[in-house]
C-alpha cells in the first residue's frame, strides 16, 4: 500500500501548491481548445468546435483525419480513463497500483483478453485496421505535443502513459463484452447452491422467467465433489455478476404513432456509474458522413447515435455465450487433459506480471480446446482444483470469429435498413438488441451476435459447469445471422426491449434462461400504448418514469402485516397511501426498499449460511413465489438457526421492524425527514481513487436520484453494502431520444460531464441535469452548436 501513502502525501503537496499560487501550473493539465496546433499524421486541416457543454464537433475533409482528431480529443479529455481501460484489459494494473490488484491482473492474463485482441486485430479487414491505426496516431500526437502536467491521476501515481496501440482499442470493446456477458458466474452460483440444497430448491431461489416451465437441472453434485472444485474460491476471483434486473431500455415507434408523422427512437443503456462517465459525446462531419452520438474513449466509433438519415440504439440481449467445463487431467501425464477423442496436450503460454514495489510474478497459463483454464488464476491452485481436474472457460468473445470492430464505420455510414443490416453482420460480441429508425418512416429491430448452438442432449444448457470430455456438451455451431431475432416495420408500429425474454416459445434456438424480470418491459409497453400520438416530450416522460410495478405487486402482500410497534404502524400507514413511485422527495420508497432488503435476508440467509452475502440481492420472483405459495412457506420462512418454527407472517413483521430500526440509525427517528433521493444518491465512482479516503471526496461524483432496480428510470443499489446499501450505482449511463422528423431536435445527456479532469468545468456539469431528467440538444447545425462555444481548435498538418 506504499503507493496509497504516496498518493495521499502528494495530494497534500498539491493542496500546498494551490495555496501557494500553483493553480496556474495545474491548469496546464487542461486541454488547449482554441487556436492552432500543427501535427504530423494529418493530411488536411481539421476544425474542432467545443460547444457550451464541451462536446467536440469535428469537421474534417476525410474520415482518416476525423478519426485522428477523435483520438486527439479523447486523449485531451479522457486520458486517465483510457489509461485505466487498457491496463484493465491487458491485466497490467499492478504495474502502477502494486500488489492489491494482482488478483485482477492474474485473472485477466489467464483469460487472455489482450492476447485475443491482438489476434483479432490481425483478422480485421484493412479499412478497420487503418481506422484503428489512424485513431492511435491521433492519441499519440496529443501525447507527443503535450507540455506541462498531465491530469492529476498521472501526477499522484507517477504514471507516464505509453504510446497508444490499435490493440488497446480492440481490448476495450472486448472488456465491454465482458461487462455484459457474465453467465459463467451464474453457472458457478448454481453449482455452489447445489452443494447445499437439492436441484429443485436451486430452481426455486433462481426461478424461471415468468410463464416458463422450469427445466430440471441435471444433478452433477457427485461429479463436482469428485473433481474437488472449490466454488467459493473461484467466485472470490470472479467479477461481481450484473445486479438483479440489470439491463437497458430502448424503444422505437413509427410515424403512425407520432405527432410529427415520422419515427421516434429512445435509448438508455444501464451500466455501472463511474467518474468520468463511460460515454463521451462527439460529432464527426466529413463530406461523406455527418454523425453524432456516444463514443467510448479509446475506440474510434460513434457507438450509439444518429447520422443525417438513420438513428439506432442498443440494449443488452443477455444471451448465454459462456460455458464452464470441468477438464480431467491425465494421471500419467499432467500436461494432458481428456477429450471425447482421447488425451490432448494443454497449450501453454507464459505471462509475466510486473508489480510496483514488488517482485514480478510469472504465470503459466494453460488452455484447452474449450478455452483458458481459469482455475490456474487463483493463488492457491492446488486447493482450488486438485491436479486431477481443472476448470476451463469458453466464451465467444475470445474466438477468431469476433470481428465486432468491423461493424462500426458502416453503421455510421448506413442510409437505410439494408445497409444497416449489412453493417451489423460482423457485430458478434456482445449480442445487442438494436432498434432502428430512418427519416423515410421505417423502423426495425435486430439482435446481432455470435450465439452458440448446444445439443439437446446437453441437459445443463449453459446453466451449470459440465464435464469437458463428454462430446454432447460441446458447442456445435452458431445461430446463423438470418435466424437471429429481428423485425422490420412490425404490424404493431413499435418495438421495445428492456432485457426481457425477446423470443417466443417456438423460437428454434436457445438464447438464455437468465432474462431480466419483465417489470421494465411491461411498463414501457403500457406507457407506449397510453398515448395515441407520441412526441419527444412523451418519450422524455417515459424515460423519467419511476412507477414501480414490482412495488405495487408486493404492497398487496406487505400491507397484510400486523405492526409490532408504533413505528411499524406509522410506516404501514405511509405505505398504504403510497402511489408506488420511487420519487426523490419521499420517505415511502426508502421504507419499502429497506423492508425488501431485510425481507430478502430473513427468507434465505439461514438457508445459505456463510455464502449468503454473495447472493443477497432483490429476488422479487422468488420472494413472491414463497409468500403466495403455502407449500413453500414452511420451507423458506422458518428460520433454521432458531429452535422456534417461524411463519411468513412473523418474517414480515420482524423484517419490517429490523428495517425501520436500521433506517432510524442511518437517517434519524423522524420519518418525515427521510428522503429517498438522498439515501439513493447516484454514486459515480472514480477508478482507483474511490477506494482511498481523502481522494474519494475529490474525484467521486454524487447527486440525489430517483427510481429503483425495476423502474424504467432505473437506479440499482447493492443490498450487501452495509455502508451505503441504497446508493444508486448502476443506472442509465446515458439517455437519448431521436426525432426522425427533425434530427436536430434529438436530445441526449450522460451521467457526469465530458472531461475526466477534476480541474475542468466539464468534469461534473451534466450530473445534476442527468439526475433531474434534463437533456441537451443533439444538433449538428453549426450555427446552433457554435453559440457560446467553449473554443475552436484547428489541427493542421505541417
Amino acid at each position: 500500500m506504499k503507493w496509497l501513502i504516496k498518493g495521499v502525501l502528494l495530494i497534500v503537496t498539491v493542496a500546498a501548491i494551490l495555496m501557494g499560487g500553483g493553480y496556474v501550473y495545474l491548469r496546464g493539465s487542461l486541454p488547449q481548445t482554441d487556436g492552432t496546433i500543427t501535427l504530423k499524421g494529418l493530411s488536411k486541416p481539421v476544425d474542432i468546435t467545443r460547444d457550451a457543454s464541451g462536446i467536440p464537433h469535428i469537421e474534417a475533409q476525410n474520415l482518416s483525419d476525423a478519426f485522428f482528431a477523435l483520438g486527439f480529443v479523447h486523449a485531451q479529455d479522457r486520458l486517465w480513463q483510457m489509461e485505466m481501460n487498457r491496463r484493465i484489459g491487458a491485466g497490467r494494473l499492478s504495474e502502477i497500483m502494486g500488489a492489491p490488484t494482482l488478483g485482477t491482473d492474474k485473472f485477466l492474463r489467464t483469460l487472455g483478453v489482450y492476447d485475443s485482441a491482438q489476434k483479432s486485430l490481425k483478422r480485421l479487414n484493412a479499412e478497420t485496421v487503418h481506422n484503428l491505426e489512424t485513431y492511435a496516431a491521433g492519441v499519440n500526437a496529443y501525447l507527443s505535443q503535450k507540455s506541462g502536467p498531465l491530469p492529476p491521476e498521472f501526477l499522484i501515481l507517477g504514471v507516464t502513459p505509453e504510446p497508444w496501440k490499435p490493440a488497446d482499442s480492440v481490448v476495450w470493446t472486448k472488456m465491454m463484452s465482458w461487462d455484459l456477458s457474465k453467465n459463467w458466474a451464474q453457472e458457478l452460483e448454481r453449482m455452489q447452491l447445489m452443494q447445499i440444497m437439492s436441484p429443485e430448491r436451486v430452481a426455486e431461489i433462481l426461478p424461471p422467467y415468468p410463464g416458463e416451465t422450469p427445466s430440471p437441472l441435471p444433478d452433477y453434485s457427485m461429479q463436482y465433489q469428485t473433481a474437488g472444485i472449490d466454488v467459493q474460491k473461484i467466485l472470490a476471483m470472479a467479477p461481481e455478476p450484473l445486479p438483479e434486473g440489470a439491463g437497458s431500455n430502448n424503444w422505437v415507434v413509427s410515424g403512425d404513432k407520432t405527432k410529427s408523422g415520422k419515427p421516434l427512437l429512445a435509448n438508455d443503456p444501464h451500466l455501472g456509474l463511474s467518474a468520468p462517465a463511460l460515454w463521451y459525446f462527439a460529432h464527426i462531419k466529413t463530406p461523406d458522413m455527418d454523425v453524432i452520438g456516444a463514443t467510448l474513449p479509446g475506440v474510434p466509433a460513434v457507438v450509439l447515435g444518429r447520422n443525417d438519415t438513420i438513428a439506432w440504439g442498443f440494449t443488452n440481449t443477455g444471451p448465454d455465450v459462456q460455458d464452464l467445463y470441468i477438464e480431467k487431467i491425465n494421471p500419467d501425464n499432467p500436461g494432458q487433459y481428456k477429450t471425447p477423442y482421447g488425451w490432448a496436450n494443454f497449450d501453454i503460454r507464459e505471462e509475466v506480471i510486473t508489480i510496483k514495489d514488488a517482485e514480478s510474478v510469472t504465470l503459466n497459463v494453460r488452455t484447452t480446446r474449450h478455452g483458458p483454464v481459469i482455475s490456474d488464476a487463483h493463488t492457491r491452485t492446488n486447493d482450488l482444483t486438485p491436479e486431477n481436474h481443472v476448470m476451463a472457460f469458453a466464451w465467444t468473445t475470445l474466438l477468431p470469429q469476433d470481428k465486432s470492430p468491423e461493424a462500426s464505420v458502416n453503421m455510421m455510414k448506413a442510409k437505410n435498413w439494408d445497409q444497416f443490416k449489412e453493417a451489423i453482420k460482423p457485430f458478434t460480441s456482445p449480442e445487442q438488441n438494436m432498434v432502428y429508425a430512418d427519416i423515410n418512416g421505417n423502423i426495425g429491430y435486430y439482435a446481432p451476435g455470435l450465439v452458440p448452438i448446444r445439443k439437446p442432449e446437453n441437459t445443463a444448457m449453459g446453466r451449470l459447469p459440465v464435464p469437458g470430455w463428454i462430446k454432447d456438451n460441446d458447442w456445435i455451431g452458431f445461430i446463423p445471422f438470418d435466424e437471429l431475432p429481428q423485425a422490420y416495420n412490425p404490424k404493431s408500429k413499435m418495438h421495445h426491449t428492456a432485457n426481457e425474454k425477446i423470443v417466443p416459445d417456438d423460437y428454434p434456438h436457445f438464447l438464455s434462461v437468465d432474462w431480466s424480470p419483465p417489470y421494465r418491459s411491461n411498463r414501457i409497453k403500457e406507457r407506449l400504448l397510453q398515448e395515441e400520438k407520441h412526441s419527444v416530450e412523451t418519450f422524455m416522460d417515459i424515460q423519467s418514469d419511476v412507477f414501480s410495478t414490482m412495488a405495487i405487486e408486493f404492497l398487496e402482500i406487505l400491507l397484510t402485516t400486523k405492526p409490532l410497534d408504533d413505528l411499524s404502524r406509522q410506516s404501514l400507514i405511509a405505505l398504504s397511501t403510497w402511489d408506488g413511485k420511487m420519487a426523490k422527495n419521499s420517505a415511502q420508497p426508502l421504507i419499502f426498499n429497506g423492508w425488501m432488503r431485510e425481507l430478502n435476508r430473513a427468507i434465505y440467509a439461514d438457508d445459505l449460511g456463510d455464502i449468503f452475502p454473495n447472493y443477497w440481492r432483490l429476488r422479487p420472483l422468488f420472494l413472491k413465489n414463497v409468500l403466495l405459495n403455502k407449500n413453500k412457506q414452511a420451507l423458506w420462512c422458518d428460520d433454521k438457526t432458531t429452535d422456534l418454527v417461524e411463519n411468513c407472517s412473523e418474517i414480515l413483521q420482524n423484517s419490517l421492524k429490523i428495517a425501520l430500526d436500521d433506517l432510524v440509525e442511518r437517517y434519524g427517528s423522524d420519518m418525515a425527514t427521510w428522503n429517498w433521493g438522498e439515501a439513493h444518491f447516484a454514486h459515480s465512482d472514480h477508478l482507483p481513487f474511490t477506494k482511498i479516503t481523502g481522494l474519494k471526496n475529490l474525484f467521486d461524483i454524487k447527486v440525489p436520484s430517483m427510481g429503483d432496480t425495476f423502474t424504467v428510470n432505473v437506479g440499482r443499489n447493492r443490498l450487501k453494502d452495509e455502508t451505503e446499501p441504497f446508493a444508486n450505482t448502476h443506472a442509465a449511463s446515458l439517455r437519448a431520444i431521436y426525432d426522425l422528423s427533425d434530427m436536430n431536435n434529438s436530445r441526449y445527456i450522460h451521467s457526469t460531464g465530458q472531461s475526466g479532469n477534476i480541474l475542468s468545468p466539464f468534469y461534473d456539469d451534466m450530473a445534476e441535469d442527468w439526475a433531474k431528467m434534463k437533456y441537451l440538444k443533439m444538433t449538428t447545425e453549426k450555427e446552433e452548436y457554435s453559440k457560446n462555444a467553449f473554443g475552436i481548435l484547428t489541427l493542421t498538418p505541417p
